[in-house]
């Protein structure tokens, strides 16, 4: 059996930023606005792809974010383990593209979609292989009852 992932506060915060800059991409690159003006037969099944892709790109990224914001706010005391137990597990990432959209999309959102998977699959090794119990951080409370006891003991 593999070890726990290590995760902490910093490692946290370093894949939010990611993700939202990510996400950010995501929403550049499926708006719909000024895109295929015509309404061919072709661009119709490219509309369709672009929407379709669109779509599953979003939620996976809404996924990583919503679950960054729970570890978020695990490792600043506003959840706890329980909590964090029922709330914070990250779903399969189990909708595949269908190969024939590829072929439709330009080639820089076929490669942002790949990138938001590869992301998501990071995300989902951390989920998978790290449980709070296993790395124990203070909680708020006993972080502050150290505080008071060094300050009476020194």
């Amino acid at each position: 059996m593999s070890e726990p992932a290590a995760i902490n506060p910093r490692i946290v915060e370093a894949l939010y930023c990611e993700a939202i800059v990510l996400a950010d991409d995501v929403r550049h690159a499926f708006t719909l606005s000024g895109r295929l003006e015509t309404a061919s037969m072709d661009e119709d099944l490219a509309r369709v792809a672009l929407s379709s892709e669109g779509l599953r790109t979003t939620t996976r990224m809404m996924h990583a974010i919503a679950w960054l914001l729970n570890h978020r706010a695990y490792f600043n005391g506003e959840l706890n383990e329980l909590q964090l137990h029922r709330h914070g597990r990250l779903p399969l990432d189990t909708r595949e593209a269908d190969p024939n959209h590829a072929a439709l999309l330009e080639p820089a959102i076929v490669e942002l979609v790949g990138t938001t998977r590869q992301f998501y699959a990071r995300l989902l090794r951390l989920d998978q292989n790290w449980r709070p119990g296993e790395n124990p951080l203070p909680s708020a409370l006993e972080r502050m009852r150290e505080r008071i006891e060094q300050r009476l003991a020194g």
